[in-house]
């Protein structure tokens, strides 16, 4: 059942009827009805094209509510208020958003349509990383305001499929590049097969893409994306992750978007926010107070320090788990100080453009960030700024890994106690969602500590 009323992003976008003549020309026969979990995964079911049409698109489908409350092997856990074996494990509904459907260039036959998770009486699921994301829109929406976002996601790429990476521990595998390809135009044409069969069956599947470019670390690459709203962008970026994966393992290639993949620099993903009017009208930028001159607006400032002000309670929700805190390093681009900057890419928010290009980049996240819990916590927290009158302090001038600012919670199990005694955290989003990713947190934490690592084999079976 849908319960969306929203327009395609645009017309590379299936309408239910264009669906309905690929369907009956034989172009399309699966339709993946897919959800976004609480790791940022998508789940779901690969329909019958005919079935879906003549069933699902009015009358839904369900799933085991325990897709919100499992952990990354599908283990059934225990201690989440939502689901568990006492409560019997019983549905959810999948609630299709059409204004998602799309085709996938990638997977012979196939379109996709993405969902909401709501109860058996269509009632919503807090803890579904959607729903929390429409959530902060909503108020946004409540002031007459709607927000845009970009990611820029990083990954690496090898040579080595996923299957002999699996049997080969994921040691000693070959990267596409095998020296630093930082905006080579060389370097990325050693790996421009893969990077161009992705960019352009994401332009098929509906995305704007802009472009690909080298990073620094063995085989790491960018492709950036057009910004849109802010669901959209979500939304896309699920797609992305999936669909770069499957491209990579069709071609005998694999890629990750760990946090953090070995000692070199770590695969991030900062994001890019502002807010405008519902009418189109900018929000951050305008007459600045007491100039005839333009500049950032006080709603824009207030953002901003609400932003910084909630960033150590939030870091749970854009550093998710164990490996995201390895990528906290002096002088590796990735932040380890709360403070912002003009431009200054070793703060944790850098400032860049003017007039409508006027946004906050967010440079916490990694490439293992869920985007719809981000982009909620980015909004949450502005909008705390802005109800509380924050005042904005100075821009940090300089380098920000030598200052002595606020620092970036530097563990999973630090970020948990911050966002679990976060007041602003449950005003925010309320008990059941942050007892809900508390929880998350905690299996990760408890499956890390029983594990033991080749690091404490390698140091301590012989000399030790």
């Amino acid at each position: 059942m849908s319960t969306s009323t929203r327009q395609a992003p645009n017309d590379r976008y299936l309408t239910v009827d264009a669906l309905r003549a690929e369907v009956a020309s034989g172009a399309i026969d699966t339709v993946v009805v897919a959800l976004t979990d609480m790791q940022g995964r998508l789940q779901g079911k690969r329909m019958h094209a005919a079935y879906f049409l003549d069933h699902v698109v009015e009358s839904g489908t369900e799933g085991c509510n325990y897709l919100l409350a499992v952990d990354v092997d599908m283990n059934t856990v225990s201690g989440y208020a939502l689901t568990s074996w006492e409560s019997g494990y019983g549905d959810l509904e999948f609630a299709l958003d059409l204004a998602t459907l799309r085709r996938l260039p990638y997977e012979p036959g196939a379109a996709m349509v993405q969902c909401d998770l709501v109860q058996l009486d269509h009632s919503p699921v807090p803890q579904s990383p959607r729903t929390m994301l429409t959530t902060q829109l909503d108020r946004l929406a409540e002031r007459g305001l709607v927000a845009l976002a970009g990611t820029e996601l990083e990954f690496i790429a090898f040579q080595t499929s996923y299957e002999d990476a699996w049997n080969a521990n994921y040691r000693g595998l070959v990267p596409v590049n095998q020296y630093n390809v930082d905006y080579s135009i060389l370097g990325g044409a050693r790996a421009e097969p893969l990077l161009r069969e992705i960019r352009n069956a994401m332009y098929g599947a509906g995305m704007d893409v802009e472009s690909a470019k080298g990073e620094c670390n063995l085989g790491q690459h960018e492709i950036g994306f057009l910004y849109a709203d802010a669901l959209t962008t979500a939304d896309n970026h699920a797609v992305y992750k999936t669909a770069a994966k499957q491209i990579a393992a069709n071609r005998g290639q694999s890629l990750t978007f760990m946090a953090k993949y070995d000692e070199r620099e770590g695969s991030s993903c900062h994001i890019h926010l502002s807010l405008r009017g519902a009418d189109g009208s900018t929000t951050f930028w305008g007459p600045s107070t007491g100039s005839g001159s333009e500049g950032r607006t006080p709603e824009y400032e207030s953002f901003i320090a609400g932003l910084l002000a909630t960033m150590a309670d939030f870091t749970l929700l854009y550093a998710p788990n164990i490996n995201s805190y390895k990528r906290f390093a002096a002088g590796s681009f990735a932040p380890t100080t709360i403070a912002w900057g003009e431009d200054n890419r070793t703060c944790a928010v850098r400032l860049v453009g003017h007039g409508k290009g006027a946004r906050l980049e967010n440079r916490v996240p990694g490439g293992d960030v869920n985007p719809y819990l981000a982009i909620a916590a980015m909004i949450a927290g502005g909008l705390h700024g802005i109800d509380e009158g924050l005042e904005l302090g100075p821009a940090l001038v300089g380098n920000a890994y030598e200052s002595d600012f606020p620092k970036v919670p530097q563990t999973l199990r630090d970020a948990r106690d911050a966002f679990r005694s976060s007041t602003v955290a449950r005003a925010c989003f309320g008990d059941e969602v942050v007892d809900h990713y508390t929880r998350m947190a905690e299996v990760e934490l408890t499956a890390f500590d029983a594990a033991v690592t080749d690091w404490e084999l390698r140091r301590s079976f012989e000399r030790m």
